[in-house]
């Protein structure tokens, strides 16, 4: 797939979580530079009518992130020539089977080491607890260890890559909502899920928040709420004072009070920056996420989404711009992608340089 990173590599599958930890594996933050970018192609099974719309706004985030680094996009063999048609020869196209676009919860979340290498953690995607069809999907991250090459481990829990967030410097942030949940994990607990998270990602703080059960087909992954721009920053979605009540209000003001008396690994409690969402975008549908925290860094820029509000557009891209200095912010439409109740970092995973 246009990377020789884990090719020394071994690809030696099934590892332990406990051996994962015995040699130091850790996962770095999405600012650490990457090799390139897993994407996927959506299909027609899962978003009918609305299939244009998300493939134009999946082909639009590809071409912004693969004028930054290389961008890998998966797709089922019927649609490999419509994907690479749409995209853009900088686009590589890999014909690996897909269901549905979400690279962020299906593929692999890498880990490494300081020796330099590499591995990925299957998170065994079951659908957001058996809420979608999954039969091909749920052997993504399995897929892309195998072509390039790189050890996989299996985790001893189920979860999505959207429900972690971290700073590289060992703290964790997750909605207890999402992973403490009888549909991905029965029988365990919080305290066991930690433990677990632990040690696949070489953490030694985790801060949870409540997040919000059934509402969304995620039950509400941490990254359309909170996010590390750097270790010590955290970054919060922040409704708009005057919004309706909601579950969604609640969530953020749970979060809010946790992150306001959080202590990190390094025994700090970080700098909250608000990101304010937007206010004025049309009619949308109730599962719309209009959340501009759920960007995505990539080397040298961050890509971030642009709803139509201008003003909020603008103030919402010139804070990224303070937070990530020195990298170029491009904004891109994703506004059939966000009446799926997702964004762009729900649709990349990165594949970090291993040195």
């Amino acid at each position: 797939m246009g990377s020789d990173a884990g090719a020394s590599k071994g690809g030696r599958d099934g590892a332990s979580a406990a051996d994962a930890t015995g040699r130091g594996w850790r996962m770095p933050d999405e600012a650490h530079p990457h090799e390139l970018t897993y994407m996927a192609w959506p299909t027609r099974r899962i978003w009918g009518a609305d299939t244009a719309g998300v493939r134009a706004d999946i082909a639009g985030i590809a071409r912004a992130v693969a004028a930054f680094e290389p961008v890998a996009l998966l797709a089922n063999e019927r649609d490999v020539a419509a994907a690479r048609k749409a995209c853009g020869s900088g686009v590589e196209v890999v014909p690996i089977p897909v269901d549905d676009l979400w690279m962020r919860d299906t593929g692999p979340n890498f880990v490494v080491r300081d020796d330099g290498g590499i591995a990925g953690v299957d998170l065994n995607f079951n659908g957001w607890g058996g809420k979608q069809a999954h039969r091909r999907d749920g052997d993504v991250a399995r897929e892309i260890l195998a072509d390039a090459d790189i050890r996989r481990i299996r985790a001893p829990i189920t979860g999505e890559g959207g429900s972690i967030e971290v700073d590289g410097r060992g703290t964790l942030m997750a909605t207890e909502s999402s992973l403490v949940n009888a549909n991905r994990n029965p029988g365990r607990s919080r305290a066991d899920i930690e433990r677990a998270l632990e040690e696949l990602f070489g953490v030694t703080t985790v801060i949870w928040v409540d997040g919000v059960r059934g509402e969304d087909i995620t039950d509400h992954h941490i990254d359309a709420l909170a996010r590390f721009s750097e270790p010590g920053v955290v970054v919060v979605s922040t409704p708009d004072d005057e919004a309706p009540r909601d579950v969604w209000t609640d969530a953020h003001d749970q979060a809010r009070g946790v992150l306001d008396k959080a202590v990190d690994a390094r025994g700090r409690r970080p700098e909250i920056v608000e990101l304010p969402e937007p206010v004025d975008i049309g009619r949308r549908g109730a599962g719309f996420l209009a959340s501009y925290v759920n960007y995505y860094v990539v080397n040298g820029g961050v890509v971030m989404p642009r709803f139509g509000d201008r003003r909020a557009d603008r103030e919402a891209a010139a804070i990224v711009r303070e937070l990530y200095p020195g990298r170029e912010v491009v904004q891109v439409s994703v506004d059939t992608l966000g009446e799926g109740g997702g964004g762009i970092h729900c649709s990349t995973q990165q594949l970090p340089k291993s040195r």
